[in-house]
């Protein structure tokens, strides 16, 4: 019985995963603001549903625990919580936060969360819940005026990483093994030195991502060039390389990276003043991140956020305030598949994709 239910369920993702692969390559129709297109082009592929959240803040931060359970997290200190698929949010915002700007939330359940906010010197903070976000306390409260925290990410629900712009020279990493309980400087020797101007984007919360229980990439930007940078020993030792993502200004450069394992990854970037263009706004990666190949047929625009989709090797998307755009062949070329405005994306195994971003648009992508 165990043995048939495992594979009943392995066909059953399976078979799931080929209808959407099938339905995601149809051509794509004409899409409109409403956030409610058809990702697939015939009105019966996925698509993203909006969900009222009923607040207009900006959620750059969203962490999807599964289809029916997400969290966002943004500007003036907020944080949502849905448990029903955004029928209906919980505002769960830590007390007296109003001041905060959240920019990256990492959830382990419907219970447990960790959210960073960013700014210079103090306002740049963690806090974490472990009641649903019932109550939040502080954990870590940066006192370096030269610090200023973009992203977090976690490998499991113990061990995490989170990264600063550079500080004497050097992107500084904080670490925690309990969860976000405590957090600790990890030693700077291991970090190559930052080019002048170099920094990363807090837009998305993707400049930092982990995949697997050791690996993890940061992206920058500002510099001469773009970098991704990537460490196989939870943060100690980095290596870098250069993207391929136009860099050169302080609104240039790498703003979002997935890595569906350890070798398969996606960087989206560009600039990202609206009146400015954008034309090689992705890369890809087949070796960790030690290369990367401009994408043939790039997005048109500046995208911040970028996830792949579960159980697929070859389908991303990319979000940003203009568009979503969408590959079937691994990033090397993406087709706009909606106008809607999104800064952020996320999937989780059950098929879970959400976008988050401006007047506190949410939505879910349906199929």
């Amino acid at each position: 019985m165990t043995s048939m239910g495992k594979t009943r369920r392995t066909v059953s993702v399976g078979l799931c995963a080929a209808a959407v692969a099938a339905a995601l390559a149809a051509p794509a129709q004409a899409a409109g603001q409403s956030g409610s297109t058809a990702a697939g082009g015939s009105g019966k592929g996925p698509s993203w549903s909006l969900k009222d959240t009923g607040t207009d803040v900006r959620f750059r931060g969203l962490a999807p625990v599964s289809r029916r359970t997400a969290w966002v997290a943004g500007s003036k200190g907020t944080v949502l919580r849905t448990p029903d698929g955004g029928r209906s949010w919980q505002n769960v915002s830590p007390a007296a936060a109003g001041e905060l700007e959240f920019r990256d939330i990492e959830a382990f359940d419907d219970r447990r969360a960790v959210v960073l906010a960013i700014g210079e010197g103090e306002a740049s903070r963690v806090l974490r819940t472990e009641d649903g976000g019932a109550s939040w306390t502080e954990s870590f409260r940066n006192t370096d005026p030269k610090a200023f925290y973009d992203c977090i990410t976690f490998f499991d629900s113990r061990h995490g990483l989170a990264m600063s712009d550079p500080v004497d020279g050097r992107f500084r990493i904080l670490s925690t093994d309990d969860g976000g309980t405590s957090w600790k400087v990890l030693p700077s020797a291991g970090m190559p030195a930052a080019l002048p101007g170099e920094a990363g984007f807090a837009a998305s919360g993707q400049c930092l991502v982990s995949s697997g229980s050791r690996d993890v990439w940061l992206a920058t930007g500002g510099g001469a060039t773009a970098r991704v940078l990537h460490s196989a020993d939870r943060g100690l030792n980095w290596t870098v390389a250069e993207s391929t993502i136009p860099a050169g200004d302080p609104a240039r450069g790498v703003f979002g990276l997935a890595f569906r394992d350890r070798t398969h990854g996606i960087a989206a970037g560009g600039d990202y003043r609206g009146d400015q263009a954008s034309p090689q706004a992705a890369a890809v990666s087949g070796d960790g991140g030690r290369s990367w190949r401009q994408s043939r047929t790039p997005p048109p625009a500046y995208r911040s956020g970028v996830a792949w989709l579960p159980h697929s090797s070859v389908a991303a998307l990319a979000v940003g305030p203009t568009g979503t755009d969408l590959t079937v062949d691994g990033g090397r070329n993406w087709r706009t598949v909606d106008t809607g405005s999104y800064d952020t994306v996320d999937c989780t195994p059950d098929f879970g994709c959400w976008a988050s971003g401006e007047k506190g648009r949410v939505a879910r992508l349906e199929f």
